[in-house]
């Protein structure tokens, strides 16, 4: 009787660690596997145009007159990244280097280009982040080491656009998964050329953020399969969802930042950017999309989104 009750119970364990360990494999592909047509550029031009179709004739125009240009780098790893960027005569080392959101690529973020390019007059630098667009990699990253990528491409920019006699002068503003990015890029050591940050929507840690998912998308608490994913990723990739800290790395930041966040983004839940916007130190600012779900603020308001972010890069 009590080897049959050790083996039921074995046999039980077994399926268990099976189960788990399955749900950690889907889970960890769900969530970081790239999109399958990520470098069809002509798909991600039609999504940019149906979302914003005044975007078509501004992007159209710089195509046909070859003045929107890409170029690719070696990051340290060996991988072959991707950009696309733009030139301003007035910018006189005015640089913004804008950094896209979850699953997204450069091409759908031109609208924030745009807005840099020729209401503020700067030189536009558009990065794919690692596993995106054009950009190699196999597996998403979530702004944890693209931070260093991204830290890499704004010395590109610099070196591109430096203009003799004019301080260089870059701002990265990045959107969602961007934002996070860019919040756990301003932890680390900075050249001095980077003057400041913007943030839009983007989430306290990949912790948080996948919970918060993993609860709104399959209705299941963190325990078991956040701690065996999180773990999983540890061993492919050498990351884990809590090391992924943007909350953590804006303690670390004196450089100026600008916190956005829409006021109905069920995303990446409101809440988050107070808990962001209080860890940050020295200068700050945020404001609030009124009504805008995720990374909607500037689509809703544009005149003061554009209004709000000329002031602080102003500064």
């Amino acid at each position: 009787m009590k080897r049959r009750i050790v083996m039921a119970a074995a046999a039980l364990a077994a399926i268990v660690v099976l189960a788990l360990a399955g749900g950690s494999f889907y889970m960890l592909g769900y969530s970081l596997d790239p999109d399958p047509n990520r470098a069809d550029t002509d798909s991600a031009y039609a999504q940019l145009y149906s979302r914003m179709p005044d975007m078509r004739p501004w992007a159209d125009s710089l195509r046909r007159c070859g003045l929107l240009r890409d170029t690719f780098v070696a990051m340290p790893g060996g991988e072959r990244h991707h950009a696309l960027w733009l030139r301003a005569d007035s910018a006189c080392g005015r640089t913004a280097v804008i950094v896209h959101g979850y699953k997204d690529c450069a091409v759908k973020f031109l609208y924030l280009g745009r807005m840099y390019h020729r209401d503020l007059g700067y030189n536009i630098l558009l990065p794919d982040l690692h596993a995106h667009g054009l950009s190699d990699g196999g597996s998403i990253g979530m702004g944890w080491n693209d931070r260093f990528d991204v830290m890499r491409w704004a010395e590109v920019a610099e070196r591109m656009f430096r203009v003799a006699g004019h301080e260089s002068r870059v701002v990265v503003h990045g959107v969602s998964m961007g934002a996070a990015t860019v919040m756990c890029m301003s932890g680390e050591p900075l050249p001095a050329y980077i003057k400041c940050f913007v943030e839009d929507c983007g989430y306290t840690s990949v912790w948080d953020e996948f919970a918060c998912q993993l609860r709104e998308q399959f209705g299941l608490p963190p325990f078991p399969l956040m701690y065996t994913t999180s773990a999983l990723c540890g061993a492919v990739n050498g990351w884990r969802f809590g090391e992924a800290s943007p909350l953590a790395q804006v303690t670390r930041c004196r450089r100026p930042m600008l916190f956005i966040h829409g006021d109905a983004d069920r995303f990446v839940p409101t809440e988050m950017v107070y808990s962001l916007y209080a860890a940050k130190p020295g200068p700050k600012r945020l404001w609030i999309g009124r009504g805008s779900a995720h990374a909607m603020s500037y689509a809703d308001h544009p005149v003061e989104y554009t209004r709000v972010v000329a002031d602080f890069v102003g500064r």
